[in-house]
């Protein structure tokens, strides 16, 4: 495997990839919100992440590596910084199913934390859901040295 800069050229199979990738966290998504409120906020969630995924790979304050695995465009990063130079956040992580666990998730985001380090950034975050199909996530941050401080929301259909 090899991590490199993302190109142009990438874009339709970063996009495809992250909605492969993702389906089964918004599967979750939907069951611990309840369709009612999941189809509330989200009554088509592929299109809304393909423009969300679009927006940071055209972002010119997100930096952005593909992981290459057999010649092959395997899952993709997108790292910010922070305007006041504190914190350097993973915006967006995703390996393709196919790839996903041989450790290209871990790889990314080790990557992305040492390039945040190297940028004189001291302080790294990631967000991610506490639903059972954000536990590869979680598994993977904590692999990478991350430590998961809790928070809670609430939602509620009016």
């Amino acid at each position: 495997m090899r991590i490199r800069p993302f190109e142009a050229s990438d874009a339709v199979t970063v996009v495809d990839l992250s909605l492969r990738a993702w389906a089964p966290v918004h599967a979750s998504i939907r069951e611990a919100l309840g369709p009612e409120i999941n189809d509330a906020l989200q009554p088509d969630w592929r299109a809304k992440q393909r423009l969300d995924v679009e927006d940071v790979l055209a972002g010119t304050t997100n930096n952005v590596w593909v992981a290459d695995a057999d010649g092959l465009l395997a899952g993709f990063v997108a790292v910010r910084i922070h305007d006041d130079r504190r914190i350097g956040e993973i915006e967006m992580l995703a390996v393709d199913p196919p790839h996903q666990g041989a450790g290209i998730g871990t790889a990314l985001t080790k990557w992305a934390l040492d390039w945040i380090k190297a940028s004189g950034i001291r302080v790294a975050m990631v967000g991610t859901g506490a639903d059972p199909g954000h536990a590869p996530a979680r598994r993977t941050y904590e692999n990478a040295g991350m430590k998961l401080v809790p928070m809670a929301r609430y939602f509620m259909r009016l």
